[in-house]
């Protein structure tokens, strides 16, 4: 894999959550994709990620910084949506926040094997 591959294949990966396009995840995402140090599989993430879509209706996945050394990815994803009741722990209640979320991906092949991630809480603490 090149510099070059990685970067639209992890395009292509967002623009497949940002469709909720489940049918196609396993195109990026490996059987055994661990999360945060917790093995999830496939299913697993995407049941994650079909909550994260329950809980904010209108979540969207804006790539804001993009750096790839192969087989890794570090992105920086903006958010600016509106959560349903408890979101990280805080009374967000549908009130629209903003924030970031800084995630380290790790690829075997084409297909995400690792991520790692930290949400910027703090910010949305400040907003409400």
């Amino acid at each position: 894999m090149t510099n070059a591959d990685l970067p639209d294949i992890y395009r292509a990966y967002i623009a497949c959550l940002n469709r909720q396009d489940w049918a196609k995840l396993g195109q990026f995402v490996d059987d055994e994709v661990s999360h945060n140090g917790r093995r999830f599989g496939l299913s697993g993430y995407r049941a994650m990620l079909e909550r994260d879509f329950e809980d904010i209706p209108d979540l969207y996945f804006k790539i804001r910084l993009l750096v790839c050394e192969p087989p890794h990815i570090a992105s920086r994803l903006e958010f600016d949506c509106t959560p349903r009741g408890i979101f990280l722990d805080l009374p967000v209640n549908g009130r629209r926040v903003s924030f970031t979320e800084n995630v380290f991906y790790e690829f075997r092949g084409e297909k995400i094997v690792q991520v790692w991630s930290v949400i910027d809480k703090a910010a949305i603490e400040a907003q409400l």
